[in-house]
Order: structure tokens, then sequence, then C-alpha cells
């Protein structure tokens, strides 16, 4: 996969991620993702950092080192974008979030934002992105443990309201995907199984 990472810098590519997801969604500015980010080794995973106390909120996002530019790097970059924006937003509307609703945003998400970065979407298309974003997946943490049940179950329910969508025009999937968004956790699993 190339796309908006190969050839612009990360900070440049981070910012045109948040930018795409807020109008995406009609979101407010939230600030500047890149503020938060944190490097980390070759070897690390994106992760989102949160520590809240009070109305204080801490927020910093470790990103892999800049090793190089591949799909698996890119679309961890997307994902921790998508952390990132959707805890902003759901803190600028004193709303609640779980892992699990953020990592089934940053599933869908992933998607949007391939979408988002073509020109014009051939046939064929989303169902090509779809099994490659929720059918060849390699998880990193065993299924009985609790991060490997979240990770898996966020993949199946982007993959179910994915293909849903792929039967729609570009308005319909839109508007889906940004009630999608605007849903709390609860309501984003009713509507991925109901796809």
């Amino acid at each position: 996969m190339t796309s908006d990472l190969v050839g612009a810098d990360r900070t440049e590519s981070l910012l045109l991620f948040q930018r795409r997801l807020e109008r995406f969604y009609g979101l407010e500015s939230a600030p500047d993702v890149v503020d938060f980010v944190r490097t980390g080794t070759s070897d690390d995973r994106e992760t989102l950092y949160v520590k809240q106390e009070g109305d204080s909120l801490e927020v910093a996002l470790v990103l892999p080192a800049e090793c190089d530019a591949s799909g698996d790097v890119e679309l961890q970059l997307i994902e921790g974008v998508s952390h990132f924006v959707y805890l902003a937003e759901r803190a600028r509307t004193e709303l609640p979030t779980t892992r699990l609703e953020l990592e089934i945003q940053a599933e869908v998400d992933k998607f949007v934002m391939l979408w988002l970065s073509r020109d014009r979407v051939e046939p064929g298309w989303r169902r090509a992105v779809r099994e490659m974003l929720y059918g060849n997946v390699r998880f990193l943490h065993p299924p009985q443990s609790e991060p490997g049940a979240r990770y898996r179950l966020a993949n199946r329910l982007a993959a179910k309201l994915v293909t849903a969508l792929e039967r729609r025009s570009d308005q319909s999937a839109q508007s889906s995907l940004v009630r999608f968004y605007r849903a709390g956790q609860a309501e984003k699993i009713r509507m991925a199984r109901a796809a």
C-alpha cells in the first residue's frame, strides 16, 4: 500500500490524517496530534496513553520509529491518529469512551482513510480493501487474552459494517459512517451487528 505517507514527512502525514478525519466526520478541530506524539523504537506498536485526574486529561501517542513507509507502519499511524481524534472529540463533548470503542472506531477509520486517499474508487475496490484490512490479519495477542479478544471483536464488527457499506453509494456510506462515529460503544456494536 502506498498513499500519503510515502514522499511526505511524518508530521505532514499525521496532520493530513487528522484533518481528513475531522472533515469527514464534521468535527471541530482538535489540538494537533503531533504535539502529543512520542517516538518509540522500530519494534514498538502505536499506543495511546491516557491519564485522567479529575478534569485533567494527559495524553501521549507513541508511534514506531520512522524506519520505513510500509503499509503496516502507515496503518499504525492512521490508528494512532484515529484514537487521538476520537478521544479528543469524546472529551470535548464530555462523553465517556472505552478501549473497545476506540479500537472499533480505529478499525473503521483505517477503511475511511484509505477510501479518502483515492481520487476515484474503482469497482471492487471496497471489497479488496475490506479483505486486506479485516480478512488477512495477524493478531499479536492470543485470543484468550483481554487485548486479543478486544482486537478480534473490533476487527469482526468493523468488517461487518464495512461489508454492508460496499453496496451503498459514497454519500449513503458516509452518512452511515458519520452516525456510527457519533455513537457510543453499545450503539456501535448494535449498528455493526445489524449491518
